[in-house]
């Protein structure tokens, strides 16, 4: 009830106030590397959190008929039971984002996505919950689709796996930023990549740097003149989309990897 209370209150306030919350959850999420909490800490066990990106690129390079990715979020909204939105970005406001709108928050599916407090989200018919997708995506920000239990903790909701989250990410400012300070080793179950997908730097890159400026996990570097991409790397294709010299290219190898990936979500979220 109090996470609650502090949701309200904070509703039309100073950006401070949201940065203030914003890093109190910073701080939860660094306590992962506590010897003997690891992945015991509730927002990293991969039974609770089961979370990745579906990169907005229109050039990825697909198998046969494969599917691209945001079919996914079309899929997920017209099979759940309830949509809430959110008209604003706690996060972007926190941080005072430059880059991209304030106004477009999360989007939140099924049904304990009514029981966030309704001065900070609006219920949402499935047409107009793709309408907001599709704006978020055409602003440049990236879809972060699954089951987040940090969610749950931060509107005061308990966990009966009955919420998906749609989180329209920024790599500036987006609390999905502070997977960086987890521990790869609790990273990868929870906080993972899409099925099947392959990032990879060709012999076009010329080491500009574009790239290492738009990952939001740190997770590029310029080595001798030309990009690495690391083991932190969650394949948003933010990286592909900056590239001058289109060197970053994105792989799908397996027309079915959509599938497994919806069916790995649904075991984590009931909508019935």
């Amino acid at each position: 009830m109090a996470r609650k209370a502090f949701i309200e209150r904070a509703v039309g306030k100073p950006s401070y106030v949201y940065r203030m919350g914003l890093d109190f959850t910073h701080l939860l999420f660094r306590l992962s590397r506590l010897a003997g909490l690891g992945r015991r800490h509730p927002w990293i066990r991969d039974d609770k959190t089961d979370i990745r990106f579906l990169p907005i690129n229109q050039d990825i390079e697909r198998a046969g008929d494969s599917p691209m990715p945001l079919q996914l979020l079309d899929r997920l909204i017209d099979e759940t039971s309830h949509c809430a939105v959110l008209d604003t970005c706690g996060c972007r406001i926190a941080y005072k984002c430059r880059n991209y709108p304030h106004e477009i928050g999360c989007l939140h599916l099924g049904d304990d996505a009514m029981l966030i407090p309704g001065s900070v989200c609006r219920e949402v018919d499935k047409e107009e919950a793709k309408a907001h997708a599709l704006r978020a995506v055409e602003s440049g920000l990236v879809p972060y689709v699954g089951k987040a239990h940090v969610d749950d903790f931060f509107y005061g909701i308990k966990d009966r796996g009955r919420m998906l989250t749609v989180c329209f990410c920024c790599e500036c400012c987006c609390i999905t930023r502070f997977i960086r300070d987890i521990p790869l080793e609790y990273v990868e179950p929870a906080y993972t990549r899409l099925e099947g997908i392959h990032i990879e730097v060709s012999d076009a890159c010329d080491g500009c740097g574009r790239c290492v400026g738009k990952c939001f996990v740190k997770a590029i570097e310029v080595v001798d003149g030309k990009a690495v991409i690391g083991e932190y790397c969650r394949a948003c294709g933010r990286c592909a989309l900056v590239c001058p010299n289109d060197a970053i290219r994105i792989r799908i190898d397996d027309p079915e990897y959509l599938e497994r990936t919806y069916e790995r979500i649904r075991a984590h979220v009931k909508y019935d």
